[in-house]
């Protein structure tokens, strides 16, 4: 299970990864769980932080993009599957602190008699998660 503090809260929440969006890398309630932090805290320890990033890079800016989520969002399920029936994924990383975004490049090559542009896109800063289990 994926969790993200929103204020005083703990909720649960599912990934909303969009390329077309303005906060591409985003999370939306679920409502399965709903608690207050203190009491979060009180069941749960912290046992384990990861910063996941990815890159990619192509000929189409679209396709390069949802790579990179795609390979975020991979990253984040191999810990979720990982952390098991009694851990839960936190998202550590603050809205307005250190969120993170795509950040992208373009560059042109010569291919052959013509000018190519090619995307390259990074996560940055890195998704911060921590693995908690119960007490």
């Amino acid at each position: 299970m994926i969790l993200r503090r929103y204020g005083n809260k703990v909720h649960s929440v599912r990934t909303n990864f969009d390329s077309r969006a303005m906060t591409e890398i985003g999370f939306m309630r679920d409502n399965v769980v709903s608690t207050t932090v203190e009491e979060f805290e009180s069941k749960y320890e912290r046992i384990a932080g990861h910063e996941l990033t990815a890159e990619a890079s192509g000929d189409v800016q679209g396709e390069v993009e949802e790579q990179v989520l795609s390979q975020l969002r991979d990253q984040l399920m191999q810990l979720e599957s990982a952390a098991g029936e009694a851990g839960v994924l936190l998202i550590e990383s603050e809205s307005g602190v250190d969120y993170p975004k795509t950040r992208g490049t373009q560059n042109t090559i010569v291919v052959g008699m013509e000018n190519r542009l090619v995307f390259a896109y990074t996560i940055g800063p890195p998704l911060r998660v921590g693995t908690w289990r119960k007490k």
